[in-house]
């Protein structure tokens, strides 16, 4: 599934938190794994300790995975990663949002944002402030799938279904229904609760859907539930997300809109900016709704 894995780098500890997760999965689906430096056109004369440094990431690398190749490119992070993915046919991009170069630093986020708004392919982001202690066999060990019963939202699905069976990972799939709507009245947007009677038929609803996509993945290696919450989408995932202890967070970026769905388009951009849990984000073909 994801023959080569993307690695960005830009020197820093931080940066690199992206690497045992990188190794995880290049070990588990035999991929090539290459480890990517942007060097912008001021640092031409540091390019040298660049490969120096790759090179000897590239040699801790390989204790883990078969294939390692380190590269180093000149120009802008963002525009290179996004061109070097399109031209390499990489298929998986693993990257930390945080980083931080002594001569070129990384804007706060900002690279990320730019690198998941320019890719097709999906991107793991790790947000972690320091690096994680697990007791699993795995760093992905239990893998949390929010769906909202809409084709664009299904995205993730395959991805996650390798995952699980590559890395006999758990998964649980988790639909939030949304406790009332923003109704346009005379004084202004408000927010009407749902009846009881009509909420319920959309929690049935929901099951009934999870149910479904429950069929799709329950065959192979690692365990799989059902979870139905409600109220306020992206805050009831991360908040499920860190009483399960979730170790990843699987997400369309893009989703369906209506009275019974939740838009994955901000929900899945509140996701990737508030989650301290690293995020899958897999876009959704377009014209898929």
């Amino acid at each position: 599934m994801w023959k080569k894995i993307l690695v960005p780098l830009d020197g820093s500890d931080p940066a690199e938190l992206a690497l045992p997760y990188a190794e995880e999965l290049a070990t588990a689906f035999k991929s090539e794994l290459i480890l990517l430096y942007v060097g912008e056109a001021s640092e031409e004369q540091y390019l040298h300790m660049h490969r120096l440094y790759l090179q000897k990431i590239a040699v801790q690398t390989k204790k883990a995975v078969e294939r390692v190749s380190p590269v180093v490119i000149s120009g802008k992070p963002s525009e290179a990663i996004v061109k070097y993915t399109e031209k390499n046919d990489i298929r998986l991009i693993v990257m930390a949002s945080h980083g931080h170069s002594s001569i070129i630093p990384w804007a706060k986020g900002g690279i990320a944002s730019k690198v998941i708004e320019g890719v097709g392919v999906p991107l793991l982001l790790i947000k972690e402030t320091k690096r994680r202690k697990t007791k699993e066999k795995h760093l992905i060990s239990r893998i949390l799938l929010p769906l909202d019963g809409s084709e664009a939202g299904e995205a993730a699905i395959t991805r996650v279904k390798e995952l699980k069976s590559r890395l006999e990972a758990e998964v649980i799939l988790l639909e939030v229904v949304s406790e009332g709507r923003h109704l346009h009245t005379v004084g202004g947007l408000d927010y009407i609760l749902y009846p009881e009677t009509e909420l319920e038929t959309f929690k049935a609803e929901a099951r009934t859907y999870l149910e479904k996509v429950y069929k799709r993945l329950y065959r192979g290696k690692g365990e799989l539930s059902v979870e139905i919450k409600t109220g306020e989408v992206a805050k009831e995932i991360l908040n499920f997300a860190k009483q399960k202890s979730v170790s990843l967070i699987a997400i369309s970026s893009h989703g369906h809109s209506g009275m019974t769905k939740w838009v994955f388009g901000s929900t899945a951009q509140k996701i990737i900016s508030d989650s301290p849990i690293p995020v899958l984000v897999v876009r959704a073909p377009a014209g898929v709704a």
